[in-house]
């Protein structure tokens, strides 16, 4: 498999669109991320709603365990790519689409779960106002699942980022505390495979919250 270069891009859609196409003509293997799949294994399916969906993972992973789910990206070539899969695997009921620049448009709905896996980005981005703004749509008993880049893996672009712990990145959600329990905040150690198949050890912060009013 062919190294992922950064594209050189002056907008984040430019960025986005042109990267999913690398990881399209790379054949990059699309699999459902580890910790979503601890996390939700068990849970109930309902509607999910899966942000910065890339290339479908997370999403057909869900589907293919009941779940309704509405897959975010800005990258038409990403959501391309999750129809035409959902398509092959018979899964097209249960996967709508939608394209978004989160930091100028939010989708609409109300959720069971709300994904952000690694929802990070080269550019100027409200991550935090985009993540409290979505929780206003979880639903009673329902579940925010957020889950970051904990450490830089060496074939990372943001070489020397200054990465913030899982609580300094909950207490910047600001979210009201008699409406979420927090089930996890911490950082997690696993093996990961970059780009081009090799490993290192990196980091992942991982915060599960439950809406209970």
């Amino acid at each position: 498999m062919k190294y992922i270069e950064r594209p050189d891009a002056a907008t984040p859609a430019e960025f986005w669109e042109s990267l999913h196409q690398q990881v399209a003509d790379a054949q990059w293997e699309v699999r459902v991320n580890p910790i979503l799949a601890a996390t939700a294994g068990d849970l109930p399916p309902g509607a999910a709603l899966d942000l910065g969906c890339g290339q479908g993972g997370d999403s057909l992973w869900l589907a293919q365990r009941g779940w309704q789910v509405t897959a975010v990206d800005i990258a038409d070539a990403a959501l391309q790519r999750v129809n035409e899969r959902a398509a092959q695997q018979r899964l097209s009921d249960r996967i709508v689409t939608e394209r978004h620049d989160l930091a100028n448009s939010l989708p609409r709905g109300t959720w069971d779960l709300v994904s952000a896996h690694y929802l990070h980005s080269l550019f100027d981005f409200p991550r935090a106002r985009i993540l409290r703004d979505l929780s206003e749509q979880v639903n009673p008993g329902g579940m925010l699942l957020i889950v970051d880049h904990g450490s830089v893996a060496p074939w990372s672009w943001n070489q020397g980022a200054t990465i913030p712990t899982p609580d300094e990145t909950l207490a910047g959600l600001a979210l009201d505390s008699t409406s979420w329990h927090v089930l996890r905040c911490e950082a997690r150690d696993r093996t990961a495979t970059g780009p081009g198949g090799q490993t290192a050890e990196v980091t992942d912060n991982v915060i599960a919250l439950r809406r209970t009013g």
